[in-house]
C-alpha cells in the first residue's frame, strides 16, 4: 500500500467551472482540474504522490489519513436552544423523530449541493 492510499481523495463536477475538480482536502490545499473524470483522479493521484515525496524530503511530518476509517454514524452537533426547538417542532409537524428529520434535511442538502453526485474516492 502507498503513502497516498491513506488519504481521500475527491473528485466532484463543478457547474461554475464546467469541469471535474478534485482535491486531497487532508492533505493539501487546491487541487487538480480537467474534463475527463478518470484522468483528473489519475493526474491527482500524482499530484498527491508527489506531495508526500517533497514534504518527507523536507522533513515535514504528514497528517494520518482518514481513507480507511470507518464511521460510527453518530456525531455531536450544536445548534443552540431557539434552532433545536424549531427542529424538533418541524419534526414533529412531519411525524419523524428528531433524529431522522435532521438526517433527511442533511441528505437533502447534500443532494442538492451535489447535485445528486456521489462522493469517489
Amino acid at each position: 500500500m502507498r503513502k497516498s492510499d491513506h488519504y481521500v481523495k475527491v473528485i466532484e463536477w463543478s457547474e461554475e467551472d464546467q469541469c471535474y475538480v478534485g482535491s486531497c482536502p487532508e492533505l493539501m490545499l487546491g487541487g487538480v482540474h480537467g474534463a475527463n473524470e478518470a484522468e483528473v483522479f489519475r493526474h491527482l493521484c500524482r499530484v498527491v504522490e508527489e506531495w508526500i515525496r517533497i514534504a518527507e524530503e523536507d522533513g515535514e511530518p504528514l497528517p494520518p489519513g482518514n481513507a480507511g476509517k470507518s464511521y460510527s454514524g453518530k456525531f455531536v452537533l450544536r445548534t443552540g436552544g431557539r434552532f433545536h426547538k424549531e427542529l424538533a417542532i418541524s419534526a414533529l409537524r412531519t411525524g419523524k423523530s428528531l433524529n431522522a428529520y435532521c438526517v433527511d434535511l442533511l441528505k437533502e442538502a447534500l443532494q442538492k449541493r451535489r447535485g445528486d453526485a456521489t462522493l469517489r474516492r
